[in-house]
């Protein structure tokens, strides 16, 4: 399979043509030296692409970098300082790197959102939240009720915690909106669709007070941990499905 092979495949169960207003340049951000013959034979797949990710995905012996958040987000930008060095760790080795982002959000089964509804055991899930026009997140129900605490212990992975847990609403929650990432003022859609908790990624201190008044729960999982969810099951369907050999790069912000 070559980097163009891959991502046409990739692009087949993620359809960046259905996000057109997602302006983060989705697909192949960086070729190697033959994209088009240049056989793959191993995919690194991160959150961000920063240098560090990039420089570990090389000392994996890695071909192409998968991740959520690319380099490019629709404006120009000069080649210089951190960028400059990000962009030198792939072109110096030879890594190419495919992004997607909004397309990874909102992807059912394989996304962001939906993985974490999955992770949850969310049942009569479907689709919640908007940015720019574009259905992001997910609602659906708990088989049954629980309390945050419960709940915080089935979204968080092992040895994470959460950002924030602010216990505001029902003790007993059962329906549940999730919108992975920094979405904290999609909290006001959670309230208007009467929902007993909200999920995101970081939660920010201007919608604390709404939350509170509005009598709502609200689990911030982190930004970067509520995003490895859409790149760690897209790397189980290419391993399962390509035969390619694949390594997951944890480089967490702590945010």
């Amino acid at each position: 399979m070559t980097l163009i092979e891959f991502d046409n495949y990739i692009n087949s169960f993620l359809r960046k043509e259905d996000f057109e207003k997602d302006i983060s340049l989705n697909g192949i951000q960086i070729q190697n030296s033959q994209p088009s013959s240049k056989q793959l034979k191993k995919i690194a797949f991160a959150v961000d692409a920063c240098e560090a990710s990039a420089k570990t995905a090389v000392a994996a012996g890695a071909d192409v970098l998968f991740v959520h958040h690319g380099l490019f987000w629709g404006h120009c930008q000069t080649v210089t300082g951190s960028h400059y060095k990000r962009l030198a760790a792939f072109i110096k080795n030879d890594l190419a790197l495919c992004a997607y982002h909004i397309p990874l959000d909102a992807n059912n089964p394989y996304g962001n959102n939906y993985g974490l509804a999955e992770r949850l055991g969310l049942v009569n899930c479907e689709q919640f939240g908007s940015w720019r026009g574009m259905i992001l997140g997910v609602k659906g129900q708990l088989p049954v009720e629980c309390t945050i605490d419960d709940l915080v212990k089935k979204l968080m992975r092992p040895g994470k915690e959460a950002r924030a847990i602010l216990n505001f609403g029902k003790s007993k929650i059962k329906t549940v909106g999730i919108i992975s990432g920094g979405a904290s003022e999609d909290v006001a859609d959670a309230v208007e669709e009467g929902l007993d908790c909200y999920i995101t990624g970081e939660f920010a201190h201007e919608d604390y007070h709404f939350a509170q008044e509005m009598g709502i729960n609200v689990i911030a999982g982190g930004h970067y941990e509520t995003e490895t969810v859409g790149v760690s099951l897209v790397m189980e369907k290419v391993k399962a499905e390509t035969g390619l050999e694949c390594v997951f790069i944890d480089e967490p912000t702590g945010l």
